[in-house]
């Protein structure tokens, strides 16, 4: 069944799949554009109006973080869409790496900014590389462990760091669990980390843990 502004009522020349091959991509609406992923609408409703109900339920900045478990549960959303709408905005971040994205101040900027680790159930272990003003360089995954565990090396981190020009770094890692304390593991490997920066001259200046309802940062408790 098709939904009120159903693309096959609309007359082609204003479709977003014609409007994109006649005009480019940069003439189209967001809702146009999400529209071309979704390609059709679902449950009598028109594919452009429900690109704009996840606009507005999510908003612009909140649909391109969100991951896989909160785009499934949108309604008209699948396993497949979900998939399709987090590959396309996951590859136009690799594919814009190279500018400069968000400055990070405080443990809450990346805990927004991992939206999509904290719903792992295994540990991710990330580093966001920045430069002298603290905007990020370069967002980076270098390990993967298991349900509560996660061997990194401090190598791992600041490799990369030299090779991206950072003057500074900030990792995190989820916990799976849930618990915002810092196991034994965290506190060696951040006080290796934090004296592996000072010999470098990359500083660490934080460690947060992430969790679905929450985070927990070394710096602020003192642990840094």
């Amino acid at each position: 069944m098709k939904g009120a502004g159903a693309i096959q009522d609309m007359p082609r020349v204003e479709r977003p799949r014609e409007k994109l091959m006649r005009y480019g991509p940069e003439k189209l609406a967001e809702e146009e554009l999400l529209a071309i992923l979704l390609r059709t609408g679902s449950r009598g409703k028109g594919v452009l109006d429900l690109a704009g109900e996840l606009l507005r339920r999510f908003g612009r900045a909140d649909l391109a973080k969100a991951g896989f478990a909160e785009l499934r549960a949108a309604p008209g959303l699948g396993p497949a869409r979900a998939c399709e709408i987090l590959a396309a905005f996951e590859l136009g971040r690799r594919y814009l790496n190279g500018k400069k994205a968000g400055i990070y101040l405080k443990p809450r900027d990346i805990w927004e900014e991992l939206r999509d680790v904290r719903e792992q159930k295994k540990e991710h272990f990330v580093v966001f590389f920045l430069d002298t003003r603290n905007q990020e360089i370069k967002r980076d995954i270098v390990s993967i462990g298991t349900l509560n565990y996660n061997l990194v090396h401090p190598r791992e981190v600041f490799e990369p760091a030299v090779k991206n020009l950072a003057a500074s770094v900030i990792v995190a890692h989820n916990h799976p669990s849930g618990c915002l304390e810092p196991s034994d593991e965290d506190l060696s490997l951040t006080k290796r980390l934090a004296q592996a920066g000072k010999l470098l001259g990359i500083e660490l200046l934080d460690h947060v843990i992430v969790t679905r309802e929450g985070f927990m940062s070394f710096k602020q408790k003192g642990l840094l």
